[in-house]
């Protein structure tokens, strides 16, 4: 069966005969005919009562109008959303996403939002390894990555930057200033996670103490936020350095100031080359989005989370 042979069928039951519906098909009657006559085979049924003067639809073409009409919409539609694929107004995004930080990735899924209202957007949570190989393979569209200073295979474009924290005993004596550079904490131990945990953080952090002038002095390794940010209030002095902070409530003992450089940055991955229509979207809305940040404290995450 072809969908043409339903497209005949359909204009000659619509026209009320060969002629008009060759006329309206812009083809010769005799071809009309014919693919009938094939599709009338093809399914077993009898679809005309035909007479010198008259075609009149049968009981069993009668019953199968319907579903040739339905057939015949489903293959407009069907073409009608790939042509909007193709332009990129439909379709289906899929993103590797990462915490936070903060409202920016709603922000900017509202701005694609409105650019293409009918486009489809598919978030993933995936270890980084696993985020960059997807997209590698095809599987993801793109990928939200944080501190990645390269990735093998693939195109990183900056996204946004956001300010890093510092959290370290509210007696010391670095608490008088509200931004601190790394060289003043050189003397302090750094509760770090491991860098196993999160490679991109961790170089970020001992790469830049060493630019610095400053040897990274490692302490108890960063485990979650409470218990690190309690150890610090309560132990010998060290410090810690984070991420998207807000509505953080006090910790007994500890103070928090924004460290002057560096800044985190987040990047999206591609795959080289151009991008699809759907990926064409986000990468026009990306200059656009109110990625603007005040140096005030977001949402609360962990530095070992890639």
């Amino acid at each position: 069966m072809e969908l043409r042979q339903l497209q005949y069928f359909v204009a000659v039951a619509e026209e009320g005969g060969f002629g008009r519906a060759a006329e309206r098909l812009g083809i010769v009657q005799s071809s009309v005919s014919q693919q009938i006559r094939r599709l009338e085979r093809e399914l077993g049924v009898v679809l005309f009562e035909r007479s010198t003067r008259h075609v009149h639809l049968s009981g069993a073409g009668e019953r199968l109008l319907p579903e040739a009409q339905a057939v015949l919409a489903a293959a407009h539609r069907t073409r009608q959303v790939a042509a909007d694929i193709v332009s990129g107004d439909d379709g289906l995004l899929r993103l590797g996403s990462i915490q936070g930080p903060g409202d920016r990735i709603y922000r900017l899924l509202n701005d694609l939002a409105a650019a293409a209202p009918r486009l489809q957007v598919r978030l993933r949570r995936l270890p980084l390894t696993d985020r960059l190989a997807a997209v590698r393979s095809g599987q993801l569209d793109a990928a939200l990555v944080r501190a990645l200073p390269a990735a093998p295979g693939l195109e990183l474009l900056p996204v946004w930057s956001d300010p890093l924290y510092v959290a370290l005993p509210d007696n010391h004596p670095l608490t008088a200033e509200p931004v601190l550079r790394l060289e003043q904490l050189a003397d302090l131990p750094l509760r770090l996670a491991p860098r196993e945990n999160n490679p991109p953080f961790h170089d970020l952090i001992t790469d830049a103490l060493r630019s610095a002038g400053a040897k990274p002095l490692l302490g108890p390794p960063f485990t979650s936020f409470q218990e690190t940010l309690t150890a610090i209030g309560t132990s010998a002095p060290s410090w810690t350095v984070f991420y998207d902070v807000i509505g953080l409530p006090p910790f007994p003992r500890v103070a928090l100031r924004t460290l002057a450089e560096p800044a985190l940055t987040t990047s999206l991955a591609v795959r080289p080359g151009p991008p699809g229509p759907a990926l064409r979207h986000l990468l026009r809305v990306l200059p656009h989005a109110d990625t603007s940040l005040d140096p005030a404290p977001m949402t609360v995450a962990a530095p070992g989370d890639p």
